[in-house]
């Protein structure tokens, strides 16, 4: 904690990186495509009226298009083709517009990763108060890995040798997962409802076989092929365009420690726990790592000191 309070976001930010704006009169179908162009999972929306930054745009924002208006292979989703990104904010959101949540670059990362846990959100724009304009979107991936790059300049919290077990860290209690022969249709509707970021593929003896996430989702409008979601999940999973290493498991008999150490290396977003058979027992997120590091109980086992922090070099923001 005092790590990320002596640190401000601006430390996060690359001296290079890209950044992908749209403006809310754009077709959501060309807004689609143009995050899978740039490689990119969201983008700030920039509406002209009003000069400024209303909201994002993500790949959950596909989904819910894809649940809403899917009927059939036959029948061709015209919401996707002819809306435009405010017409789309404004079916989905009506009434309830909410204020973009952002942050200033000088406000702590300590300040960012509270942000991210209170509003429940996976990526937070860092926006320049002064000329508006946005910088980077900050995302727990990020975070975690700007931590453990600068775990030397501190000394280790005890906590960080405890097993999951022990820490409590993770879901382990109505996972939601699917089966290799689920319709894709079906998967995307477990997305909107259960508000997850990805579903472990268990087979029907209850080992992990594999994992579809969101992002694998944005391949379908790569591959543009979001007219047919009658399809299994393993027939959509065919058209991953990244090269795919595998489940990323543990067990919850691991340390903290280690957690973060593979899920930074691998630079996954999760971690399936399984037992000794593969089969399925919970999921650590980047998101439930944060909130244990950031939120830990300041007990005797947790209570430690920083006697070396230093400003952050620019080969990490390089």
């Amino acid at each position: 904690m005092r790590f990320m309070k002596c640190h401000k976001c601006y430390d996060i930010v690359p001296t290079s990186s890209k950044l992908v704006v749209f403006d809310t009169t754009l077709q959501v179908k060309k807004a689609f495509f143009a995050l899978v162009a740039n490689g990119v999972r969201a983008a700030p929306l920039w509406e002209s009226k009003k000069q400024s930054f209303v909201g994002m745009l993500t790949i959950t924002d596909f989904i819910n298009i894809l649940t809403r208006y899917y009927k059939s292979p036959m029948v061709q989703i015209y919401e996707l083709e002819e809306h435009k990104i405010e017409t789309w904010r404004e079916l989905y959101l009506q009434e309830t517009f909410k204020p973009l949540v952002h942050i200033s670059p000088d406000a702590s990362v300590f300040e960012a990763v509270h942000s991210l846990i209170k509003n429940k959100i996976h990526r937070l724009p860092v926006i320049d108060p002064i000329s508006g304009n946005a910088l980077y979107i900050l995302t727990h991936k990020r975070i975690l890995k700007f931590l453990q790059l600068f775990v030397c300049e501190m000394h280790m919290p005890a906590f960080m040798k405890q097993t999951l077990e022990e820490l409590g860290v993770g879901t382990y209690s109505n996972i939601a997962y699917i089966h290799p022969d689920t319709p894709l249709i079906m998967a995307l509707s477990v997305f909107t409802q259960r508000r997850v970021s990805a579903l472990p593929v268990v087979d029907h003896s209850g080992k992990v076989v594999d994992i579809y996430s969101k992002f694998d989702v944005i391949n379908l409008a790569a591959e543009k092929t979001y007219n047919n979601l009658d399809v299994t999940v393993t027939q959509a999973l065919r058209h991953r365009s990244q090269y795919f290493e595998g489940v990323m498991k543990c067990n919850k008999l691991e340390t903290l420690e280690t957690i973060v150490d593979r899920i930074v290396k691998a630079e996954v977003h999760r971690l399936v726990v399984v037992d000794d058979e593969s089969h399925i027992i919970g999921i650590v997120s980047l998101s439930d790592i944060l909130q244990a590091l950031v939120l830990m109980p300041a007990g005797t086992n947790c209570i430690y000191c920083l006697f070396r922090i230093q400003p952050v070099s620019r080969s990490f923001r390089n």
